[in-house]
């Protein structure tokens, strides 16, 4: 366990792995449905009009788009966020689908290549002739 500081009120915290306390975590996924209802009502709303509207900020709204649990569909065409490997621009997650199933593909022949063969079983050597009966 490490003590790290959360990424959203800055607090010290004992952290798992995780970057965000457990007060922020509870507080985004309040934040969460709050956004996913008006996103459901407003289908087209840009990030600015979604922060005002809802009053949950600017990175609160990227944070869950970043996780993929959000998608905003920019009515110019244009993705909120960049793809981390090709830079191509998406809606939702951290890589765009070509670049999610390359990086799926490369982990799946990873997995493969270093999969160990399983054992093969011992029958036992019998040897001699069994009687049954009398």
């Amino acid at each position: 366990m490490n003590i790290v500081q959360c990424t959203f009120c800055k607090k010290p915290f004992a952290s798992l792995g995780g970057r965000a306390c457990p007060a922020c975590l509870e507080q985004i996924d309040k934040d969460f449905i709050t956004v996913r209802d008006y996103i459901y009502e407003h289908k087209h709303s840009n990030i600015d009009i979604i922060a005002k509207e809802t009053e949950v900020s600017k990175q609160i709204i990227m944070h869950l788009l970043k996780e993929g649990r959000l998608i905003i569909d920019s009515p110019d065409g244009d993705g909120l966020l960049v793809c981390e490997m090709c830079k191509k621009q998406i809606n939702t997650g951290r890589l765009c689908k070509e670049c999610m199933g390359k990086v799926s593909s490369s982990m799946d022949k990873n997995v493969t290549a270093n999969k160990k063969p399983e054992p093969k079983p011992e029958v036992p050597n019998i040897k001699g002739s069994a009687k049954i009966g009398n």
